[in-house]
């Protein structure tokens, strides 16, 4: 067995979207992938403060998190990358224009900030943990970076935010909408190239797993993808392979499959 990089999405993969706990099929999964000798991490859209302590739990060493932009390797964050500041400048700027609220995120942390409660307003609380800091004062002009951005613009009125397309967006729900990394294809490949020294050979034996339309953009051509059969039907039509539902041991039942615990020999 040649040995290969193992790259898992966290929610709807490796974790019951039920109740948020890993399914423990998955949890052996993982651990006989490392006994074998294969390289096993996580790659996921959460920002590194919320995924930090899912993977020390959970006994993984190493992660692509941020949609990309950071890289956690042997247990220590390498690097954390902000999204494009003049970009995001520009949106923030076109959104208050259109009189929408906007919430800023200007570090890794679940703080964001905002000049009023119109987000609230227009939306609500966000469905996660957060802490708000309204601040009539603001300005992310006055700080130097910014992480992510969240607009109470619904899913029908998107088109009148002309500048949504400059910055990564994703929408998981129709009240606003998230700007944010989205290149987990991109934070993967920067792993391998400092894990393997920049061997391209080695990107032939990746392995990925997700299950929804945002892990879409790992799915590269050089890479083995494994799509959850509980998972978005975009997804699965550029899969390589489609196990069963994650909660059924599709993770396991995908390894067996595919002879993945036997003992690396190079």
């Amino acid at each position: 067995m040649h040995k290969k990089y193992f790259f898992f999405d966290i929610d709807g993969t490796l974790t019951d979207r039920r109740d948020n706990k890993t399914v423990p099929s998955a949890l052996r999964a993982i651990e006989k992938l490392k006994e074998a000798g294969h390289f096993v991490a996580i790659a996921t859209g959460r920002a590194s403060y919320k995924c930090i302590p899912y993977a020390r739990e959970n006994g993984f060493d190493n992660m692509v998190c941020n949609g990309g932009h950071g890289l956690y390797i042997d247990g220590e964050m390498r690097e954390n990358r902000p999204i494009d500041y003049e970009k995001s400048l520009a949106i923030y700027r076109q959104a208050l224009e259109l009189g929408y609220g906007v919430l800023v995120a200007v570090d890794d942390s679940q703080k964001v900030y905002a000049n009023s409660f119109r987000f609230y307003d227009q939306v609500g609380l966000r469905q996660e943990a957060t802490t708000y800091i309204i601040d009539a004062d603001f300005d992310p002009a006055d700080y130097e970076r910014i992480y992510k951005m969240y607009v109470s613009i619904p899913k029908e009125e998107e088109e009148r935010l002309t500048l949504r397309d400059t910055v990564g967006r994703l929408r998981f729900v129709k009240e606003y909408l998230m700007f944010q990394p989205d290149d987990k294809k991109g934070g993967i490949l920067r792993m391998m190239d400092r894990i393997t020294g920049g061997d391209e050979e080695a990107l032939n034996h990746v392995v990925v797993f997700g299950d929804d339309t945002n892990d879409m953009v790992m799915f590269d051509e050089r890479f083995y993808g494994v799509a959850m059969s509980n998972g978005a039907p975009e997804l699965k039509a550029i899969a390589d392979y489609i196990t069963s539902d994650n909660i059924d041991d599709g993770i396991w039942n995908a390894c067996v499959k595919h002879g993945w615990f036997e003992k690396v020999d190079k």
